[in-house]
């Protein structure tokens, strides 16, 4: 069962995926489960622009995030050719969206 899809543009991963998130959770990345692509890497070093502006910015090589129950997320990953990146998790109140790794 699909819960939420968010489509990453302006905004980046934090500024797209809150909006799917509800009141009372929270989605945690694992920005460690994907390579970030070099393009990415470049604009980071050669701006100096520091690393959570960057995820604020821009989509990091991820370009839409499912949010599926977990009996569903690996039919999602297999149908898409797709990876898990994180959870969701009760939180109160804060940031609906942590980035870890």
């Amino acid at each position: 069962r699909l819960h939420a899809m968010a489509h990453i543009t302006g905004g980046g991963i934090p500024g797209n995926l809150k909006r799917v998130i509800p009141e009372g959770l929270a989605a945690e990345i694992e920005t460690s489960a994907w390579d970030t692509p070099p393009l990415f890497q470049f604009l980071e070093q050669q701006g100096k622009v520091e690393r959570d502006e960057m995820y604020r910015a821009f989509n990091m090589g991820i370009g839409y995030i499912v949010v599926a129950d977990e009996n569903t997320a690996n039919d999602v990953i297999d149908a898409t050719d797709g990876f898990a990146i994180g959870s969701i998790v009760a939180s109160e109140g804060g940031d609906r969206v942590r980035l870890l790794g």
